[in-house]
């Protein structure tokens, strides 16, 4: 009576090994990206492992209820040991979690400066193509004071 029942165990190694794949994934070396549609991908694959954390709250929220069953049940040291057991996994889910979060919100805003930057490199070599099609025309003459004052007014 004091024991978890069997689904409890496999609930137990399927998180754990959920949570073990997902620090492997995150503990991957952030590099510096330079290319938008790379941050993209990597941004669908943090949120599909955010789904994927959403998937397996189920399994989690029943290794609870199902400690706190065991615990009016069992004797204090057998359910102080599933607590502690519980309480670690709960741990490492929340810190989890909080990644996730982070990662998610930080290559957003990465994501956003490159787009912005790539906007005002364009619009800025749109403008050079422009001043050195102006610095290429030519040279009205001497004596030709209104196309002299036009171009003094485009400079």
């Amino acid at each position: 009576d004091s024991l978890p029942p069997a689904h409890y165990k496999e609930t137990m190694n399927t998180i754990l090994v959920w949570i073990q794949q997902s620090e492997t994934k995150l503990s991957m070396p952030q590099v510096a990206i330079a290319e938008y549609e790379t941050m993209e991908q990597r941004l669908r694959e943090l949120k599909a492992l955010q789904s994927s954390l959403q998937e397996q709250q189920k399994g989690l929220n029943y290794l609870n209820t199902t400690v706190e069953d065991l615990s009016r049940k069992a004797p204090a040291e057998v359910s102080q040991r599933y607590r502690s057991e519980v309480e670690v996994i709960l741990g490492r889910w929340k810190k989890l979690s909080a990644q996730l979060v982070e990662r998610c919100q930080k290559l957003e805003e990465r994501m956003t400066k490159l787009q912005r930057f790539q906007n005002d490199t364009k619009t800025l070599k749109k403008w050079m193509a422009e001043v050195d099609v102006f610095l290429k025309e030519e040279w009205p003459a001497l004596g030709d004071s209104e196309a002299l004052e036009k171009q003094l007014e485009q400079c």
